[in-house]
């Protein structure tokens, strides 16, 4: 392998910017056929879901009466995406994303349909009840990574967070009229009923994703493999700073904010003494404030910053659980949890669109289901605490307990701040193609990249600092080790390596470097004082030779 300068060692300073065009409007997104033709399937297809969801958790209080057992529905439903929202995700980012939301959602129609046939037999118990609404979570957790990491396809990058917003606001609408309706029928034509109607809102799914004609990429020698696109993923979350102050006021909020959501069945059942119609009104008015907050968020985003949106939408809901617990009439409950659903609206959108600015497009299938990951599972492990405690202590305190804990966290985690999102994640793709005395193989590794730079004493703890911000990028991108030597004869002679699992993996970096990044290696190498600019070399690991036989 020959010796070269190489942009692995910093790039020139970009060329400046165009100025900035018009923000686009809240519902830009919608003007694009194909954005709009999924975003009302999928609004219809959510509407089934709430409707299913509310059948089953109160067919769950007719079973049984405990508290436990109430909560072990919610837990069931969001357990799965905590544990298969990452190899989802991979497999989002490896597949053929259309065939493959396709395949689930036949597979969703079959677990409703599944629900609807035993409820018809009378057969339901709470065992299989769990049982299919894991199932039904299995499905969840493996197409929620794809269905977000679709929004770059179907939106430029400037209609993103609107994308975002409005996918949200679909949900919330689906909120609004889903468990409203679901009650509906569940109280004039029980339980099957509504989970016929969940089967019959897949078909619609399913037909808009078939009328969708994605461009597939083409395949090349560097496309992933599952094993290793997993690791690429999970070495990414574990670099990305930006990406562990989202999933950290995620985690904190949902954990907290999940007692509503798990104890609202009993809530409405026993503090407001109401039935399966009722309850679905309380959803309804959940959805109804989602969408509200939903048509409000623009304005609010123009006025105040993500943090403060996130400490809002925070105290708003620990306030409106509390007030739960104080009993109160069955209006004031609908007003409170329009409220609250406003809230979450904001919270939930705010964090995911923040999510998806920090993403650059190679691994955002994977990010995303860490994020994923974080939020179900704080909302799962939440489902079962609040459950576990209010089994305890009666479900009055327990809501008291959790609304003072949001409010409490939330003005602790105030000083750790959303990340802004602005940065520039296009790949740059300045790095050259590396010099090569022979083709190697793509599998050979593991190889060690090192870049010599000549830094004068006074220049070297700028330098210092601006490498190692540098050393996150390095391993966001692919590097598993990552260090700086000196050279102990020559004190100004810097050695910057890190290494990668394989010759593919490290000519995928090269696809992955963000112009974001370039700026910073443009940074590092200006402390470079020699004649030439930085100098690279690719170590490649060898195999030893096979053990030489004996002869006879």
């Amino acid at each position: 392998m020959s010796d070269q300068p190489h942009a692995d060692a910093g790039a020139p300073a970009t060329a400046p910017s165009p100025p900035p065009a018009p923000a686009p409007g809240a519902f830009a997104p919608l003007a694009r056929p194909v954005f709009a033709v999924l975003w009302g399937a999928t609004v219809l297809g959510n509407t089934g879901s709430f409707m299913r969801d509310v059948a089953s958790a109160w067919l769950v209080t007719d079973l049984s009466a405990s508290p436990a057992a109430v909560a072990l529905v919610q837990a069931a439903a969001m357990l799965p995406v905590f544990l298969l929202a990452i190899p989802a995700g991979v497999l989002s980012d490896i597949l053929d994303k259309r065939r493959f939301l396709i395949a689930i959602q036949i597979g969703l129609a079959l677990v409703s349909a599944g629900l609807m046939a035993l409820s018809f037999l009378g057969l339901m118990t709470v065992s299989s009840l769990v049982a299919l609404t894991f199932l039904g979570g299995v499905g969840a957790a493996l197409v929620a990574p794809t269905w977000q990491s679709i929004v770059p396809e179907l939106v430029p990058r400037a209609e993103m967070k609107n994308a975002v917003a409005l996918n949200s606001l679909g949900i919330n609408i689906s909120r609004a009229i889903g468990p409203a309706l679901g009650g509906v029928l569940l109280a004039g034509f029980g339980a099957a009923v509504t989970y016929g109607a969940d089967v019959v809102s897949y078909i619609a799914v399913i037909g808009a994703l078939w009328w969708w004609r994605r461009s597939v990429p083409a395949g090349d020698a560097l496309s992933e493999r599952f094993p290793g696109a997993f690791r690429a993923g999970l070495r990414y979350a574990r670099a990305s700073r930006e990406l562990h102050v989202v999933l950290l006021r995620a985690v904190f909020f949902f954990a907290f904010a999940s007692a509503v959501w798990a104890l609202l069945p009993l809530v409405a059942r026993n503090l407001l003494n109401g039935d399966a119609a009722y309850y679905g009104v309380l959803l309804g008015s959940v959805g109804a404030g989602a969408i509200a907050g939903a048509l409000a968020l623009p304005r609010l985003r123009a006025r105040l910053d993500a943090d403060a949106l996130v400490l809002g939408a925070a105290l708003v809901t620990a306030a409106a659980t509390a007030s739960l617990a104080l009993a109160p009439p069955r209006i004031a409950a609908v007003l409170i949890l329009l409220a609250m659903g406003g809230a979450w609206i904001v919270a939930l959108t705010t964090l995911n669109a923040t999510a998806q600015s920090i993403l650059p497009n190679w691994v955002r299938g994977r990010a995303l289901a860490v994020y994923l990951t974080a939020f179900n599972g704080a909302m799962a492990g939440g489902s079962v605490l609040w459950g576990i405690i209010a089994q305890q202590i009666g479900l009055a305190p327990t809501l008291v307990a959790a609304g003072a804990g949001l409010a409490g966290v939330s003005l602790l985690l105030r000083r750790v701040r959303l990340p802004a999102g602005e940065a520039d994640l296009a790949p740059s793709l300045h790095w050259p193609e590396p010099l090569l005395a022979e083709p190697v193989e793509n599998d050979r590794g593991p190889v060690l990249i090192l870049i010599e730079y000549r830094v004068a004493r006074e220049d070297r703890p700028d330098f210092l600092a601006a490498l190692f911000r540098l050393s996150a990028a390095r391993r966001r991108d692919g590097a598993y080790s990552w260090g700086v030597s000196e050279d102990a004869a020559d004190p100004e002679l810097l050695l910057e390596w890190f290494m990668v699992e394989s010759w593919a993996e490290h000519l995928r970096q090269h696809r992955r470097v963000s112009r974001a990044d370039a700026d910073v290696q443009a940074a590092v190498a200006r402390f470079h004082r020699g004649a030439e600019p930085p100098k690279a070399r690719h170590l490649i690991g060898v195999d030893p030779p096979d053990p030489i036989r004996s002869g006879p």
